[in-house]
């Protein structure tokens, strides 16, 4: 493990990440969690900017480091902390559009599966189509914890899209097919951890809704998903 690290993009030592990192794609909102809910909260990563931490939430070691933008982004740095820095979970945090009528802005999903357009899991040798699924311990952990919180909490597929801006308009079809919410990065993640047989969650606040525009700010996506946030410590 050791021989691989640091590397091009985690300049952490060894042992400088728990065993569970909470990964959130804004390096911000790193910053702002473990700020806001971290004890003695030690920087470990600033590689391109983007943050990673290391402290304490309620006595037990937690990490926090962003995943940038897209699943290229959360692929190099999930694969890497998985298979290099012997990291066992990842839990994204992050912000999604909603796709059910059933959900609206601010309301929470945890992603059961995550659809995809993206050729990510091509790389391991099957032809098919993947629609790879979350760790069903981080997911039942979550449920519960959402429930002592009194927080709703949405389960089902979601969505990883490989494009922001996307000619094809999928997101009715997938909407009339029952998927929750869109999002960027979770497949891979879910990919990467099912290869190396870790475990893996995406946790997701719904931002906006691409139907009709509604949406919140950047600054309101980093400081104020903290529902979202506090269930996902619970569960590290």
């Amino acid at each position: 493990m050791s021989s691989n690290i640091p590397t091009p993009h985690i300049s952490a030592k060894v042992g400088d990440f728990a065993p569970t990192v909470l990964m959130p794609g804004d390096p911000l909102r790193s910053k702002f969690i473990a700020e806001t809910f971290l004890e003695d909260a030690r920087l470990v990563n600033d590689v391109r900017g983007v943050q990673g931490y290391t402290g304490y939430y309620g006595g037990k070691r937690v990490s926090v480091m962003a995943s940038g933008m897209g699943m290229p982004s959360i692929g190099i740095y999930s694969y890497e902390l998985f298979n290099f820095y012997g990291v066992e979970s990842i839990i994204r945090i992050g912000s999604a559009g909603m796709l059910s009528p059933r959900l609206k802005v601010r309301d929470i999903v945890a992603g059961m599966s995550a659809y995809t357009n993206s050729s990510f899991g091509r790389q391991f040798g099957f032809d098919g189509q993947l629609a790879p699924c979350c760790s069903y311990e981080l997911l039942s952990h979550a449920v519960r914890e959402a429930e002592a919180m009194s927080q709703s909490l949405a389960v089902g597929p979601i969505y990883s899209s490989d494009c922001f801006y996307d000619e094809s308009q999928p997101l009715e079809r997938l909407r009339n097919l029952g998927v929750l919410a869109v999002e960027m990065e979770a497949a891979a993640l879910y990919l990467n951890a099912a290869r190396a047989g870790k475990k893996a969650l995406a946790l997701l606040t719904i931002s906006d809704n691409p139907f009709t525009g509604e949406g919140l700010s950047a600054a309101e996506r980093q400081n104020t998903f903290t529902a979202m946030m506090k269930i996902a410590l619970a569960i590290a």
